[in-house]
């Protein structure tokens, strides 16, 4: 046989080079990482706004009025004379406790009705979650507007308002996964010891329930934080002067010259709302085991 008939010899295939480890959670939690950074840095600011603010936020200087960004005012001033950069500090500390306390006091409110209403079942399940869904079928932004508006201008009675229309995300959430705990062995076995509903709740059923309800808490923290922003942008949130961004937005909604009154507070919310929506997804992905796995 000629060497020109000699078929050639089968290569095989590459094996793929597997990426690094550090690589691998780079791209998975990056942009989580990139979010936490974004809102602790959001956090320090409002801790911080009365010392590193250079101007007092109501400070008027009306000879100043509307001068763009630059040395002496490095965000510009608004139709007053006053500090943008001082405001736009001075509005995170609001903003940011506003998302927080709604957040939270709903979660806490909502996460209890539910699992109360999963224990309970009968009569008490159907009372709790027909008033859920009462509240459910209204748009919340549309019902907060509306208990804001009959509240009256205030910070307090904003939060209230949202406080009102919060919670019921978090019980139905609550009830789902207290039901599935419900069934679980473990719950058998603690009721057939005779332990108290009460102590079954909160050191068994509760703790394995705050997986996913932290992941809709830290997901729902910007969207409480928009909602706030764009009531207090409809006249209904913080009472002038107060600084917060909503309320700043709509300072400088018809200055279209005048672009920084309105484009710096927008941004400050867009970063907040972004920051935590990749927290919230980094934390899904980290408390997934399949995510974990791959």
């Amino acid at each position: 046989m000629s060497a020109s008939t000699i078929p050639p010899l089968a290569v095989p295939p590459a094996m793929p080079v597997p990426r690094p480890r550090w690589r691998r959670r780079l791209r998975r939690y990056g942009p989580a990482w990139l979010g936490g950074a974004v809102v602790l840095l959001w956090i320090l600011v409002a801790l911080l706004a009365p010392w590193i603010s250079p101007y007092s936020p109501d400070a008027q200087e009306v000879a100043n009025r509307l001068q763009p960004p630059g040395a002496a005012h490095w965000l510009g001033t608004d139709v007053l004379g006053r500090d943008v950069f001082s405001r736009l500090l001075h509005g995170a500390r609001l903003s940011l406790l506003a998302g927080f306390t709604v957040v939270l006091l709903g979660a806490a409110i909502g996460t209890t009705i539910g699992i109360v209403a999963a224990w309970a079942r009968g009569f008490w399940d159907e009372a709790l979650m027909r008033l859920t869904d009462l509240v459910l079928c209204f748009p919340p932004i549309i019902l907060a507007l509306a208990i804001a508006a009959g509240l009256g201008i205030g910070t307090q009675n904003t939060i209230l308002a949202m406080l009102v229309v919060w919670w019921p995300k978090f019980a139905r959430l609550g009830r789902a996964l207290a039901l599935v705990q419900r069934g679980q062995e473990y719950v058998e076995a603690a009721t057939v010891l005779g332990l108290k509903p009460s102590r079954i709740l909160g050191r068994h059923i509760l703790p394995n329930t705050l997986g996913p309800l932290a992941v809709l808490v830290t997901l729902d923290l910007g969207n409480a934080i928009l909602t706030f922003a764009g009531l207090s942008f409809l006249g209904l949130g913080v009472v002038p002067p107060t600084p917060e961004w909503g309320s700043m937005v709509a300072e400088g909604r018809e200055l279209v010259e005048q672009w920084w009154i309105a484009a710096f507070p927008g941004f400050a919310i867009l970063t907040v709302v972004v920051g935590f929506n990749f927290c919230g997804d980094g934390l899904r992905d980290w408390l997934d085991p399949r995510a974990r796995s791959r």
